[in-house]
C-alpha cells in the first residue's frame, strides 16, 4: 500500500483528525477547497477506520487508519504508527485534533525534520464565552477556519468562499428499497445529542413529528445509534405513515450517500448536523446549552437555521462549548424551544 521516501518524490500532506464524527465531518470542505486549490499535493487523512466513508468524494485522498485500540495504542503503539506513516513520504502534517495522541505524533514526525502546524482551539476565547459573569459574548472564529489557517501555516493558504459542493450520491439498492423512491420532500431527523443538556425533549420532537406527518408533504427518516436509540426511534416509526427509522438497516457508508440526498435535515448540535452540511443540505439545528459563538455552525448555514433556547431566560449560556457544564436550573432550557417553532422553521425552509 505504502511508498518508501526512496520511491517517491510527491508532496504528501498528513492530516490528523482521529475522532469527533463532527469534527471530522467539519474537515471535509475544508479539504475539497485545499484539493482545488493544490490539486497535485497529495492528502493522507489519519482517521479511524469507521470515518473513512466521509472521505470517498475527495480525489488524491487516502485514509491511513488509526487504530488506537489496538496495534496503535500507547506510545509504542503511536511510535509504530509514525514509522509506518513515515514510508508514505509525508512532507508536512497539519495536526486538526491537537490531543495527547497527536501531540506525540508530533513530536515523533519534528524529530524526522517533519513541520507540523496544529490547529488553535481558541481555548482562551471559548472559556471567556462559556464563563458566567464577564461572559465575552461575540462570534468566534469558525471551526473551519481555524483548519483552515492550519493550512495556511504550513504553506497552503485557501479561501473557504471557492468551495464547491460535490454532487448527489447515486443511491444503493438498499437505499431505494427503504426510501421507496419517495416523490415527497427527504427530511432527515437526529434527535439525539452526545448531552442531554443539548437534547430537544423527546415529547416536543414526537410532536413535531406527528404535524409534519399529517401534513403529508414529508418523507421523514430518523437517524440515531446504538440499541437504546433504536428502541426508541422503532416505537416512533411504527406509529406513523411517513416516517422510517434507519438505524441498523443502512451501512454507514449507505447512510451518507442517504444525508446527501436529502432535502432538509434537522439535527441537535451534534455529528449529523455536519455530515448533512459537507453536502450542503439545508440543515436545522436546535441548541441547547451550546451556542454557535463557539464556531460549531454546520458549514455554509445561515444563522436563521439555527433554533436558540430563550436566552433573556438563560443568559448563561453558552455554559460550555461541547454541553458538558451548565449550572442548576439550566437543565430544561431546551424546554423553551416550542415544536411550532421547529415546525414553522422547516416549512418555511422547504
Amino acid at each position: 500500500m505504502a511508498k518508501s521516501n526512496s520511491e517517491t518524490s510527491e508532496t504528501n500532506v498528513l492530516v490528523i483528525r482521529l475522532s469527533a464524527m463532527g469534527d471530522v465531518a467539519m474537515a471535509v470542505p475544508v479539504l475539497r477547497v485545499f484539493r482545488a486549490a493544490y490539486p497535485d499535493v497529495k492528502l493522507t487523512v489519519l482517521t479511524r477506520k469507521f470515518f473513512a466513508p466521509i472521505f470517498v468524494d475527495i480525489d488524491n485522498l487516502e485514509v491511513y487508519h488509526a487504530d488506537v485500540e489496538g496495534k496503535h495504542k500507547g506510545i509504542f503503539g503511536l511510535t509504530r504508527l509514525q514509522n509506518e506513516l513515515q514510508k508514505l513520504g509525508i512532507t508536512a502534517v497539519a495536526d486538526l485534533h491537537n490531543v495527547l495522541r497527536s501531540n506525540v505524533l508530533k513530536t515523533l514526525f519534528s524529530f524526522k525534520g517533519t513541520k507540523v502546524v496544529q490547529v488553535d482551539k481558541g481555548r482562551s476565547e471559548k472559556k471567556a464565552l462559556t464563563r458566567p459573569v464577564n461572559k465575552a459574548f461575540k462570534q468566534l472564529k469558525t471551526t473551519h477556519q481555524r483548519y483552515a489557517d492550519v493550512f495556511k501555516e504550513l504553506g497552503y493558504p485557501i479561501d473557504l468562499n471557492d468551495h464547491e459542493f460535490p454532487k448527489k450520491q447515486s443511491l444503493t439498492s438498499n437505499i431505494i428499497e427503504l426510501t421507496q423512491q419517495s416523490t415527497k420532500k427527504w427530511l432527515g431527523i437526529a434527535p439525539f445529542a452526545q448531552y442531554e443538556s443539548k437534547t430537544y425533549p423527546l415529547e416536543y420532537m414526537v410532536e413535531v413529528i406527528d404535524a409534519l406527518d399529517k401534513g403529508d408533504q414529508f418523507e421523514i427518516f430518523l437517524f440515531g445509534g446504538g440499541k437504546k436509540e433504536a428502541d426508541i426511534l422503532n416505537n416512533i416509526d411504527s406509529k406513523y405513515k411517513n416516517v422510517t427509522n434507519i438505524v441498523g438497516k443502512l451501512s454507514f457508508e449507505e447512510e451518507l450517500k442517504l444525508i446527501g440526498n436529502l432535502d432538509t435535515m434537522l439535527s441537535m448540535d451534534s455529528g449529523n448536523a455536519h455530515l448533512a452540511a459537507m453536502y450542503g443540505v439545508p440543515t436545522i439545528t436546535l441548541w441547547g446549552v451550546t451556542h454557535p459563538f463557539a464556531g460549531f455552525m454546520p458549514f455554509g448555514q445561515p444563522i436563521e437555521n439555527a433554533i436558540l433556547p430563550n436566552l433573556a431566560k438563560y443568559d448563561q449560556i453558552p455554559t460550555s462549548i461541547y454541553g458538558n457544564k451548565f449550572p442548576p436550573g439550566y437543565e430544561k432550557v431546551m424546554d423553551s424551544i416550542k415544536p411550532e417553532t421547529v415546525i414553522n422553521t422547516i416549512n418555511a425552509l422547504i
